[in-house]
C-alpha cells in the first residue's frame, strides 16, 4: 500500500478519533462521569455506535484482503489485487471522514461540554492511549521498495491505526476508570479542605435538603426567609454532589455567614451519607420520596432508605423536618424522636389549611404546634407549592422567626427558574416553564396547575426516565392523565414517548391534536402553527438532556 495513501488515512483517523472523542467525553460529563451509568447508556444508544461496526467489519476484510494481496516470503507485488486494496482503504477513509464530519465541533447542546480540570486529565490518558496505538501500527510496519515507490508490505499497521478510532467509545470510559485513583486523590484533598472550613465555623448552622423532588425549590424558599433575619448561604443551582458542595465551601462560605443550606442529591445508595460526611448537617429536611433515578437505586425502598441517612445523620439535638404528605415519609416519621412534620395532612405540627389556588398565586393558613396560625399568599402557582413553602416556613419559624415576619418573605418568593416558572413571551402564549421536573407527582401537580387556566391548553414533553421498569407503566400514566388535561398534546422524540402516546390513546383523546416531535424546536414550531381563538397557555414539561 501506498505510503501516502497511508499517511491520509492515519490523518483522517485521527481527526475521526479526536471529534468523536470529544463527543464521547460530553457523554461521560453528562453522566456525571460514572462509568457503569456511562456503560448502561452505551447500551442503551447501541445504535450510534453501528457505523463503527460496520467499519470494523470492512476493516476485517481488508484483513482477509491482505493475505490474498501479499506474499510475505517473497515480498512479491501483485498490483491488480493492490488497487482493491487501495479501494478498500479509500472506502475505510471516507468512512472515517463521515465519523469526522458528523462528530464535528460546533453542535449546540443544552448543557455545553466544559474542558474542566478532570477533563483535561482524562484528554492526556486518552491521547496516550492513542499515541500508544499509534505507536504499535508505526513498529509493526514493513516498508519496501517497489517499482520505484515505497509501499508498506502489509494492511497491518493501517488496521492497528484505524482500530483506534472503533476503540475510542471504549477508551473515553477507559481513561475516566485509569484516572480514577488521582481523581479520588484530588478529590479527597478538596473535600478535606472543605470540611476544614466547615470544622473552623462552630457557630455556622448547616441545614441539610434531599428529596426525590423539592428540594432544589426548598432550598431557594428556605435561603429566601431565613435571609430575612440571618446571614445566609446556599448551594447554588443544582450543586448537590460532593464537589458541588465541596466547591461552594471553599469558594463562598465567609465567616459572617450564620446558615448553610446544603442540598443533597443522590443517584445512588449511601449517596447522601456521603454529603453528610462533608458539610455534618445540624438539622435537615426531606421533602419527598418517589420513584425516581430507580434505574440505579433499584427500588423504592433502597430510595426511602437513602433520603433517611440525612435523617439518622442529624443527632439528637438537631431537628429533621418531613414532609407527612408524602406516604413514605409518613410512613418512616415515627422513628424518629427529634422529627419535625408538615404538610396539609392532619396531625401535621406545622399545619397548611384554607388553601386557595388561581392562576394568580396561591393563598393558606399555617398553623404552628403552639396553635398560632397566621394566613400566607404567594405568587407560586398550585396547591403542591404549598407543601415545600410550609417546610420552609416551618423551618424559619424554629430558628425564632415569628410567622407574622415571614409573611413578606413569603409573597417575594418567585418561582424557581424550570420549576413551574410562569414565562409571557406575548403573541398570545404564556409558558409554564417546569423543564427541571422529571417525577410522576411533579407531572401531575404540573398538569394541575395547567387545568387552572381559562386558556387553549397545550402539553410539550417528551416524558419521564430513569424510572427503571415503571418507566413505562408512568408514563403511559401521564399519557392517561395529560389527554384529560390538556386540549392539544405535543411529544418530544418519537421512540421514548410511545407509552405516552398510548396511554392518551387508551384515554379516548382525539388523536389528531397528538403531534410527535423529533426536536423541541419543532415542537415549539408546532405549538405556533395551532389556530385557536383563545390564548395558548403551554405547559413544558421537562427536558431531557443531550444524552438523552
Amino acid at each position: 500500500m501506498s505510503i501516502i495513501i497511508s499517511c491520509i488515512y492515519a490523518a483522517v483517523t485521527l481527526a475521526a478519533i479526536v471529534f468523536l472523542g470529544l463527543r464521547e467525553f460530553h457523554m461521560l460529563q453528562l453522566n456525571g462521569y460514572k462509568t457503569p451509568e456511562h456503560s448502561w447508556w452505551m447500551k442503551k444508544n447501541f445504535k450510534r455506535y453501528i457505523p463503527l461496526c460496520v467499519m470494523l467489519v470492512i476493516q476485517l476484510a481488508l484483513i482477509f484482503t491482505d493475505q490474498v494481496i501479499w506474499l510475505p516470503e517473497k515480498h512479491v507485488f501483485n498490483s491488480g489485487l493492490n488497487k482493491v486494496s487501495i479501494l478498500i482503504c479509500s472506502c475505510l477513509t471516507v468512512g472515517n471522514i463521515a465519523v469526522a464530519v458528523s462528530n464535528k465541533p460546533g453542535k449546540k447542546f443544552k448543557k455545553p461540554f466544559k474542558y474542566t480540570a478532570r477533563v483535561k486529565r482524562m484528554l492526556v490518558t486518552f491521547f496516550i492511549l492513542i499515541a500508544a496505538i499509534f505507536a504499535g501500527a508505526f513498529f509493526s510496519a514493513d516498508i519496501v521498495e517497489i517499482g520505484g515507490g515505497r509501499r508498506f508490505t502489509s494492511n497491518i499497521p493501517l488496521i492497528i491505526a484505524g482500530s483506534a478510532l472503533y476503540l475510542t467509545p471504549i477508551l473515553v470510559p477507559l481513561s475516566n476508570l485509569i484516572n480514577k485513583p488521582l481523581e479520588t486523590a484530588i478529590n479527597n484533598w478538596y473535600i478535606n479542605d472543605a470540611k476544614k472550613k466547615l470544622a473552623s465555623m462552630p457557630e455556622l448552622h448547616k441545614v441539610g435538603i434531599t428529596g426525590s423532588y423539592g428540594k432544589t425549590s426548598m432550598k431557594f424558599y428556605l435561603s429566601e426567609l431565613l435571609s430575612s433575619k440571618y446571614e445566609t448561604l446556599k448551594t447554588p443551582e443544582s450543586f448537590n454532589t460532593p464537589m458541588g458542595v465541596t466547591i461552594t465551601v471553599r469558594r463562598d462560605l465567609k465567616p459572617t455567614h450564620e446558615y448553610f443550606i446544603c442540598e443533597m442529591g443522590a443517584r445512588r445508595v449511601h449517596e447522601i451519607k456521603e454529603l453528610c460526611g462533608i458539610a455534618d448537617p445540624h438539622d435537615g429536611i426531606i421533602t419527598s420520596v418517589g420513584p425516581q433515578h430507580l434505574e440505579t437505586f433499584g427500588s423504592i425502598e433502597n430510595v426511602i432508605n437513602t433520603k433517611f441517612e440525612l435523617a439518622d445523620h442529624v443527632s439528637p439535638l438537631g431537628k429533621i423536618y418531613l414532609n407527612i404528605d408524602n406516604e413514605f415519609i409518613r410512613k418512616k416519621a415515627p422513628e424518629y424522636k427529634n422529627a419535625v412534620t408538615y404538610g396539609v395532612y392532619e396531625g401535621a405540627d406545622y399545619h397548611g389549611s384554607d388553601i386557595k389556588v388561581s392562576d394568580k398565586g396561591t393563598e393558606f393558613t399555617v398553623t404552628a404546634p403552639s396553635g398560632e396560625s397566621c394566613r400566607f399568599t404567594t405568587k407560586l402557582l398550585g396547591e403542591h407549592s404549598v407543601q415545600n413553602l410550609l417546610g420552609a416556613i416551618a423551618y424559619a419559624h424554629g430558628t425564632g422567626i415569628p410567622l407574622e415576619k415571614l409573611i413578606i418573605p413569603v409573597k417575594r418568593i418567585a418561582a424557581v427558574p424550570h420549576r413551574l416558572q410562569l414565562l409571557d413571551k406575548g403573541g398570545g402564549v404564556t409558558y409554564i416553564d417546569d423543564a427541571y421536573n422529571s417525577n410522576p407527582s411533579g407531572c401531575r401537580a404540573a398538569l394541575n396547575v395547567l387545568g387552572l387556566f381559562d386558556a387553549c391548553r397545550i402539553l410539550v414533553t417528551p416524558g419521564m426516565v430513569e424510572l427503571g421498569a415503571k418507566q413505562e407503566e408512568l408514563n403511559f400514566e401521564f399519557g392517561q392523565e395529560a389527554a384529560a388535561a390538556c386540549d392539544y398534546i405535543v411529544l418530544v422524540g418519537k421512540n421514548q414517548t410511545v407509552p405516552i402516546y398510548n396511554g392518551i390513546k387508551s384515554a379516548g383523546y382525539d388523536m389528531e391534536k397528538v403531534y410527535v416531535a423529533d426536536t423541541l424546536g419543532e415542537a415549539l414550531a408546532k405549538v405556533q402553527a395551532y389556530q385557536t381563538d383563545k390564548k395558548k397557555i403551554v405547559l413544558l414539561e421537562n427536558d431531557l438532556p443531550d444524552n438523552y
